[in-house]
């Protein structure tokens, strides 16, 4: 691939957008290898992806203009149903997914962002949809994301206006967990990836299903999804060894994903 990177340390990796003299922005050519490198993932073995930009400017800057100036209504829908396939297909993942924001998160790059289901960011980072200021709508999912995560009025502010916010104010909004210094993002992303990683994979990806289906639904049924999470984590390995180490007071070993 040319325009993404992916590696792979223990039960976590990495993925980032490298096209930083683009400040990573998003053309087609990156949004087929995004998805090519979700499809490529080992799950049996990856617990948990941290998605950056390279460099230190941008996360991803939004989607490429130049590629997306000329296009027709339909070169459009097509566009944004591309874009937004892979952004689901990333939030979709059963296994969780973090934003380690290191810039701009502007339009295609702030609904990347959104797609994840854990974001935090550099003191630098800015976000923000600025496409009516373009003549268009949010494309990738922006529209439904961020009203879910931050509220009806305040995403609607931001996407009616096209106005950025600073990683202070995206905090205050719960649009990231945490924020770091530009140096240290990096070491807090990976931090919380191996600690992801090191709890039982199954019961891990069972919470992540259980939130993510629950919110599409009233309180009853939502707890009836998550009892039938919660009882699938029981028989397995992971199960069976953390309990027992609980119960004998020692550090449970590791966990083997079954």
């Amino acid at each position: 691939m040319s325009f993404v990177r992916y590696e792979e340390k223990g039960h976590y990796a990495i993925m980032t957008i490298d096209r930083p003299e683009a400040l990573n922005a998003l053309n087609s050519q990156v949004i087929c290898e995004i998805g090519e490198a979700i499809e490529a993932i080992d799950l049996e073995n990856i617990r948990c992806l941290i998605v950056t930009g390279a460099g230190h400017k941008s996360f991803v800057a939004g989607a490429d203009i130049a590629e997306m100036a000329h296009l027709t209504k339909k070169g459009g829908e097509r566009f944004g149903a591309e874009g937004s396939a892979v952004f689901r297909k990333l939030a979709r993942m059963p296994i969780p997914v973090i934003a380690a924001v290191n810039g701009f998160a502007l339009g295609g790059g702030c609904e990347l962002a959104l797609a994840c289901d854990i974001r935090i960011a550099s003191e630098n980072a800015r976000f923000g949809q600025p496409e009516v200021g373009l003549g268009i709508t949010p494309g990738f999912g922006g529209t439904q994301r961020l009203a879910r995560i931050i509220g009806t009025g305040k995403a609607k502010e931001m996407l009616f206006t096209g106005s950025i916010i600073d990683a202070k104010e995206a905090y205050r909004l719960l649009l990231v967990n945490d924020v770091y210094p530009a140096e240290e993002l990096m070491a807090a992303a990976e931090k919380l990836a191996q600690t992801i990683a090191n709890n039982a994979p199954i019961a891990v990806q069972n919470t992540k299903r259980a939130v993510n289906e629950g919110k599409q639904v009233d309180i009853d049924s939502a707890l009836t999804i998550e009892a039938r999470y919660f009882g699938d984590c029981f028989e397995t390995a992971d199960q069976i060894e953390g309990m027992a180490a609980f119960l004998e007071h020692r550090k449970h070993g590791a966990f083997e994903n079954k």
